[in-house]
Formats: C-alpha cells, sequence, structure tokens
C-alpha cells in the first residue's frame, strides 16, 4: 500500500522523504554569510563604490591644496601691485618684465593676467577661494554646533520646551538676512574697528565689520534648518530601549543627549553639515558680490566678479574665473554631501 501511494503520481499526499532533516551540506548551502561590520566601515565601504563622489572628494582636495598650500609659496601676493602691469592678459609680461626676461631675469609668468591695479590675478583667485571656503567651513560648523544643541533640547525634552523653541524657530525663518547683515555691518563698525587695533584682534581688520556680520548672521539664523533636523531625529531616537536603560541607571538628561542621543545622529549630522558647505559659499559669495563681503584688498571670489564686470567686454577671463571655481567648488560639495548621504543614510541602505 505504502509502495503504491509513493509511484502514484496522481496523489495527493506528501512523501515522507520531502520532510526529513536536511543534511549538512543543504544546510550550508542555504546559509548566506555575510562580513559584520561597523557602522561606519559599511558607510566608508559603500562611499568608495561610489564614483561620482569619490571624484567629487578629489576635486575638493585639490581645491584645498591650490587654494591654501600654493599661495604660501606663489611668488606674488594678492596685495603687490606692480606698476606699469596694469590689465595684462593671462601669460602676458610687462615692458619691466621683459626687458628683466632680456637681461636673463627670470619672470614668474601671470597665468590669469594682473587686474587693473597691476596685481596678479591668479593669486587673487586663489586667494579668493580660499577665503570663501574658510568662511563655508567656519559658517557650517557655527550652524552645526548651534543648530544639535538647540534641535537635540527641543526633541528630547518636547512638550511645552518644544513648542516654544520651535515658534522661535518659525520666527527666525522670516527674518531676511540680508538686511540683518546691512544693520550688523553698520551698528558694528566703529565697535569693531576699536576692538581691531587692540593687540591680537588684527583679523578684524583684515576681514572688515561687513565679514565679522556675515559670521553674525551665520551664527543667529542659518542655524534653524540644522535645529529641525537634529529635532526629527531626537524625537525618534529617544523612544529607543538604550535611552529607557540609560535613564534607569541614572543618567542626566545632559549625558544622554551628548553621549547616547547625538552621538547615534552623527550620521546625518556629517552629511547636513557637508551639504551646508556649499550653501554657505554660494551666500558669502552673493554678499561679497554686493559689497557686503571682505574688506579691501582682500579678496573673495565674489568680490573678484562684481569688480570683473566693468571691464567684462574686454578682459572676459577676469569674470569667468572666480565664476567658474565658485561652480567647481559648489558642484564638488554638492556631489560629495550627495555621496555621504547615499552612504550614511540608513533609509538608503540598498545592501
Amino acid at each position: 500500500m505504502e509502495e503504491n501511494r509513493k509511484t502514484n503520481s496522481l496523489s495527493f499526499q506528501p512523501a515522507l522523504d520531502d520532510f526529513a532533516p536536511a543534511s549538512v551540506s543543504e544546510r550550508e548551502s542555504l546559509v548566506v554569510m555575510r562580513e559584520s561590520v561597523s557602522f561606519w566601515r559599511d558607510g566608508i565601504r559603500r562611499f568608495r563604490k561610489n564614483r561620482i563622489a569619490m571624484s567629487a572628494l578629489f576635486i575638493v582636495f585639490l581645491i584645498v591644496i591650490f587654494c591654501f598650500i600654493v599661495p604660501t609659496f606663489y611668488p606674488y601676493q594678492y596685495e603687490q601691485q606692480m606698476k606699469g602691469s596694469e590689465r595684462l592678459s593671462p601669460m602676458q609680461y610687462s615692458k619691466t618684465e621683459q626687458e628683466s626676461m632680456a637681461r636673463g631675469e627670470k619672470v614668474f609668468p601671470h597665468f590669469l593676467g594682473t587686474d587693473q591695479n597691476g596685481r596678479d590675478y591668479m593669486i587673487r583667485v586663489l586667494v579668493g577661494g580660499r577665503v570663501s571656503m574658510t568662511v563655508g567651513l567656519v559658517a557650517s560648523f557655527l550652524i552645526l554646533l548651534i543648530g544639535s544643541v538647540y534641535g537635540s533640547i527641543a526633541g528630547y525634552f518636547g512638550g511645552m520646551v518644544d513648542m516654544i523653541m520651535m515658534r522661535i524657530v518659525d520666527i527666525i525663518y522670516t527674518v531676511p538676512d540680508v538686511l540683518i547683515i546691512i544693520l550688523l555691518a553698520q551698528t558694528l563698525k566703529y565697535p569693531l574697528e576699536k576692538l581691531g587695533n587692540a593687540p591680537g584682534f588684527g583679523w578684524i581688520q583684515k576681514l572688515g565689520p561687513n565679514m565679522v556680520s556675515m559670521f553674525l548672521v551665520f551664527a543667529l539664523l542659518y542655524w534653524v534648518g540644522m535645529a529641525r533636523i537634529v529635532r526629527s531625529q531626537i524625537m525618534v531616537l529617544k523612544q529607543s530601549e538604550y535611552v529607557t536603560a540609560a535613564k534607569a541607571l541614572g543618567a542626566n538628561d545632559r549625558r544622554i543627549i551628548g553621549k547616547h542621543l547625538i552621538v547615534n545622529c552623527i550620521g546625518t549630522l556629517i552629511v547636513t553639515t557637508t551639504l551646508q558647505i556649499p550653501s554657505s559659499i554660494f551666500t558669502e559669495s552673493f554678499l561679497s558680490f554686493l559689497g557686503l563681503g571682505v574688506q579691501a584688498p582682500m579678496p573673495s571670489l565674489g568680490s573678484l566678479a562684481s569688480a570683473a564686470l566693468n571691464g567684462f567686454q574686454t578682459y572676459p577671463e577676469k569674470l569667468f574665473a572666480p565664476a567658474f571655481l565658485i561652480f567647481v567648488i559648489i558642484l564638488s560639495f554638492n556631489l560629495l554631501g550627495d555621496g555621504l548621504r547615499d552612504a550614511f543614510d540608513p533609509k538608503l541602505k540598498q545592501q
């Protein structure tokens, strides 16, 4: 009877052999082992697979070298004026330099020519890029510091504290940043000039009250977006079991926020900060283009582009050089931020 049931293909009764325990080789074939890696190793591994992001990182590295290292040993200074070398075209020499070359002396070429004051334009573009990137990095750090602290407090305590703090954020969103920069620059002009004469504050005279006002506006207004992102992350993370365990062990609120919550959303903070850098650079370049940037003779990419508009038809390269560098910096940081987001955002993991 049992043999007929096994050989009968029309029988709906299952064969007992199908329920036999799997052998060792069959169990090993069904097990898919994956290397256990940490969050950072997994993010770096996936970031390296993103060719666009790696290319953007390489371009940012080159820009940092050219803007921060090359000006230290460049033969010309950004404020150095050479008489008789006004408005030279790229790779063009003045009569004095031609006479020096005729005597056998070596003269370093002007790769981008000179401006209307006889200053080498290449070094001014490089220093302008350094100023713009420094403003972007410092502003992004201020935004990260203030926004993460403010947003974590609002998200962790919630209730009335969260409602009051978020209403303040809504009010700050309505404040016009350009108007505040103009008002602060005029209000703080004379106090900053006096402070710049004090020992150790000479950097204020180089930057000027407009740039100091810009940093203050970044610290006062631009952190609200970061605060909202951190708040939403903290409101989700504070429901986790490790937060409940930390409370049960007697940890205070400051330790829970600093050691547990902010640390666990560090990936989001890095990605958001990286995407904030090009926005800060663009804001600085735009304000410098309007004349609200660094104080002359310190160059900025925005101020160089603004000054080049007067002779655009005759010397178009004077506008293309800073504009192209702004374009490359902002594009590279945007692509780098997108790559970091794809690598470190857990919601976007595909493998």
